[in-house]
């Protein structure tokens, strides 16, 4: 069991609600004689709130704990920036689907308490490492706990490239892309394309094509430790662009290389005691939902 004292909170910018929560959730902590540490960009529209503030990243050496209130998106950009200093992180939803804030607003006393108690489970979810080279040199790095995603970006055209794991040469493919997914992105973009739901303990990537120019092609799953390498043909006519989790973007150019590898840090996930993969997606995505119901 861990012992959490400083606990820092992250929420969602330009929402009532997170505001509101993250209010009760100071009161609630302040009142338990621990120290609350808000995120500095939350802090600027709360004023009053008397809480020592700080950046993300500085939360990952100062916090014992951080509670990420938000939707899943809010939960990604944090994952970012605190997997490598180990912290662990627990999601309250106030966001759409829910699948990494597993902790609902209406029982956040409850399930906080709870975590304070050590009364949670651990989950460790590992992220990626991106970089993009052009000549060789390193002109773009990024990281996703979702996914990457290789897109024509505004442009509204095929791209081509070639893809090589471990370095071992796959295909050539032209189409309107590629994702490279984790686990626990697979619930994510990847299965809007088409790909298949993973287990979060599974050690494996998965990579699903974008309108593939061809009927062949389908989702491959390989090796959570696969290097994989996308060298974009110098015949492309477009820019394409890289996003990691839809929050972070490099843009690139024929002949550039995409270097994916996983991550030597993994995020700290807690849920409640409760918590069940399966019950999320039977509840998130519909499982055995009647017509009518």
């Amino acid at each position: 069991m861990d012992y959490f004292r400083n606990i820092g909170l992250i929420g969602r910018l330009g929402s009532k609600s997170v505001i509101d929560t993250l209010k009760h959730l100071t009161r609630f902590l302040n009142d338990r004689g621990l120290n609350t540490i808000l995120d500095e960009r939350i802090a600027q529209v709360m004023p009053g709130h008397g809480q020592q503030t700080s950046t993300q990243k500085m939360m990952g050496e100062i916090c014992d704990l951080v509670i990420v209130v938000g939707g899943d998106g809010s939960l990604l950009g944090a994952a970012r920036a605190l997997a490598q200093y180990h912290v662990p992180v627990l999601g309250v939803n106030r966001g759409n689907l829910g699948f990494l804030t597993d902790i609902s607003p209406n029982e956040i006393e409850e399930k906080v308490q709870e975590v304070l108690e050590g009364k949670y489970t651990v989950d460790s979810r590992f992220l990626l490492d991106v970089i993009v080279k052009r000549d060789g040199v390193p002109i773009g790095e990024a990281t996703a706990l979702n996914d990457c995603v290789l897109h024509p970006g505004k442009a509204a055209r095929m791209i081509e490239f070639e893809l090589y794991i471990e370095g071992q040469f796959v295909y050539t493919q032209k189409s309107d892309g590629l994702i490279v997914s984790t686990p626990t992105g697979s619930t994510a973009y990847s299965l809007s394309g088409g790909g298949p739901i993973m287990h979060p303990k599974l050690d494996a990537l998965v990579l699903v094509p974008m309108f593939p120019h061809t009927l062949s092609s389908r989702p491959i799953v390989v090796n959570g430790n696969s290097e994989l390498k996308m060298v974009i043909s110098p015949n492309n006519g477009a820019y394409p662009t890289v996003s990691c989790d839809g929050q972070k973007d490099i843009a690139c150019a024929p002949g550039d290389t995409i270097t994916v590898h996983k991550k030597p840090h993994k995020l700290k996930l807690l849920h409640p005691l409760n918590y069940d993969f399966y019950s999320t997606c039977r509840e998130k995505l519909g499982w055995g939902t009647k017509l009518g119901d």
